[in-house]
């Protein structure tokens, strides 16, 4: 049952990201509280982050660069049994983070690379075959700029419009139309400012000077936040999820400053953005499934075997 009492049975949540780890780091604790709650939540993975850096010192050594393509897929399945979702691969190859002035085109072949009709197609199929009610994914920059996050958000909005076409891929499976689709702010800046205030009032020094002062205040994107959902008692599966990825993720770097006490007092909600919804939407909301519990209650995926 869900915290206002209404029951989960039959939701399906799909999350879009564009490499593994992003399940981890965007989502990852309202996507905890939904698996608990008995949603079936479903990530796909668009790239398999092959081109990604080693940003944990600890693993930063020849033996895990040579073997990166397998460790980072080990990992994913590591996480993925943590939050307790499932998982597919969309199957593209990670773009990279172009560097220098100005900067080099981008691979051959790579997922940003690829037609966006090709990539589009794939995704069609799992969201025809898993038939989710809520989709989120990243907004039209992408969260940040890299070349698969903003090619992650174009896919899967040319998805979301595409399956409920008959009349497009007609070979990827019966039509299905999403609910609503969300992009992630989990990244805000009224969070990021709150939770480095807090540090200072406690008498901590906090992680989070650095990257405030290069982050200029955008009110009107600030003002896009449409949904919070509470979720911080899920915070140390977040976290447990995140560390999973021993080559992203330091366990004694930025994300693990802030004592945990401190984010679930000060902002024990992951934010989100409602930009497409097919049912009536009040906002502000606190739910994604906010107008779709009870309408679909018991709803069932079809068998594949029928």
């Amino acid at each position: 049952m869900s915290p206002n009492g209404q029951s989960a049975a039959g939701l399906r949540l799909m999350h879009v990201h564009a490499h593994p780890d992003d399940e981890s780091s965007k989502g990852a604790a309202s996507t905890a509280r939904y698996v608990a709650e008995g949603v079936d939540v479903h990530v796909v993975t668009c790239t398999g982050g092959e081109r990604g850096s080693v940003l944990n010192p600890k693993m930063d050594r020849p033996d895990v660069l040579a073997n990166i393509t397998e460790i980072r897929r080990a990992e994913m399945e590591a996480a993925r049994e943590i939050l307790g979702v499932t998982q597919d691969w969309l199957g593209f190859i990670d773009s990279g983070w172009p560097e220098g002035d100005p900067k080099p085109p981008l691979p051959e072949g790579c997922f940003a690379l690829v037609p966006l009709e090709e990539s589009t197609e794939r995704l069609v199929r799992l969201i025809r075959s898993f038939r989710p009610h809520v989709l989120t994914t990243y907004d039209e920059n992408g969260g940040y700029p890299h070349p698969d996050h903003i090619r992650c958000h174009e896919v899967s909005m040319a998805a979301f419009e595409a399956a409920a076409d008959p009349e497009r891929f007609p070979e990827a499976g019966e039509p299905w139309q999403v609910l609503k689709v969300y992009y992630q702010h989990g990244f805000n800046r009224p969070r990021t400012v709150a939770l480095h205030e807090a540090m200072l009032a406690r008498g901590l020094e906090s992680p989070l000077t650095e990257r405030l002062e290069q982050w200029k205040p955008d009110p009107k994107h600030d003002a896009r936040i449409t949904t919070r959902v509470e979720c911080g008692e899920y915070f140390p599966v977040r976290d447990r999820a995140l560390i999973a990825h021993a080559t992203q993720i330091d366990p004694d770097g930025f994300f693990f400053q802030i004592p945990m006490d401190l984010q679930q007092e000060i902002w024990p909600t992951e934010d989100f953005e409602l930009v497409k919804s097919h049912v009536d939407a009040a906002l502000p909301e606190d739910d994604l499934f906010a107008g779709i519990r009870g309408v679909v209650e018991g709803a069932s995926r079809p068998d594949p075997a029928a």
